[in-house]
């Protein structure tokens, strides 16, 4: 099993301390979360919690996470650095394979384009980017996007974006690419995570059965376009510092990773650094060496 950390609430400076400590006491990879922009008073219509109330405020600092990301790629070597997740319909195609190809290349092939849909209606009208159509908007920036990565030269005339003939270069360090992974929990996100996916990143508040429901209806999706065959991660985000034995029943479940928020979630200032090192020092020894 495969251990993650969310950054969450850090200050500018500890990113590559909490980083650097994550990857000596064994964690595979770092994850960020993002949003490009908030409105000033957030309605309660984020869908992961009764209340519609999300974990963060409009005052939440907001970091570009593929900056912040090459940032810690520098000061660690082996640690995989991915977005949990990056709302893919927000951003030109090119933009987002741009950023993420130049990261992989600058931590030699670490990358993870962790991907959602948004659920904050707001943010888009803000930016100017449609609402409506932005599920079949993200499948078709995926396939730009593998095409950009794996192509000599690309063209493309869908629904939504016609280009071409161009050049994209250099091509990421990864081979074929960088692993795309979907967020989301309705039906609709479980199966653009199997036709389109590399990966299924959950969203919380799973138990080993439920996640074998969400499983069933991925691989289900990815049989019906011939994926079924290809690797494929299901990651899955614990809310508190999780067990060995129930890490392994999720495992016997189908889950293929772990990553953990709520360490991060108080941030430095409220915690402290010195207790964020600890809290990853056991975790080490008290979760990750034994799964």
């Amino acid at each position: 099993m495969k251990i993650g950390l969310s950054f969450f609430g850090l200050g500018i400076k500890s990113y590559p301390i909490i980083a650097q400590k994550a990857e000596e006491v064994g964690f595979e990879s770092l994850w960020v979360s993002e949003h490009l922009v908030f409105p000033a008073d957030i309605p309660p219509t984020y869908p992961y919690t009764e209340d519609g109330r999300p974990p963060v405020t409009s005052n939440t600092p907001l970091m570009d996470p593929w900056v912040l990301l090459s940032f810690v790629a520098a000061s660690t070597s082996k640690v995989r650095l991915g977005t949990g997740v990056y709302i893919l319909p927000l951003r030109n195609p090119f933009v987002t394979a741009r950023a993420v190809c130049t990261l992989d290349r600058l931590s030699s092939g670490r990358a993870i384009l962790g991907v959602g849909i948004g659920w904050l209606k707001e943010e888009f009208e803000a930016v100017g980017e449609r609402w409506d159509n932005r599920g079949e908007r993200s499948l078709e920036i995926v396939e730009i996007i593998r095409k950009l990565w794996t192509e000599p030269v690309i063209e493309h005339h869908g629904k939504h974006y016609s280009f071409g003939p161009v050049k994209f270069e250099p091509k990421p360090a990864q081979k074929p690419h960088p692993p795309i992974e979907f967020g989301g929990e309705t039906p609709a996100a479980l199966r653009r995570a199997g036709t389109h996916g590399d990966g299924w990143i959950a969203t919380g508040g799973h138990t080993p059965d439920s996640v074998r429901q969400s499983i069933r209806r991925i691989t289900e999706a990815r049989k019906s376009v011939g994926r079924d065959r290809l690797p494929f991660d299901v990651t899955i985000v614990s809310r508190g510092e999780p067990k060995v034995d129930e890490v392994k029943r999720f495992e016997e479940a189908g889950v293929t990773r772990v990553f953990i928020r709520p360490v991060m979630r108080a941030g430095v200032d409220k915690i402290g650094l010195p207790d964020l090192l600890g809290r990853l020092d056991h975790l080490g020894e008290h979760l990750i060496s034994k799964v």
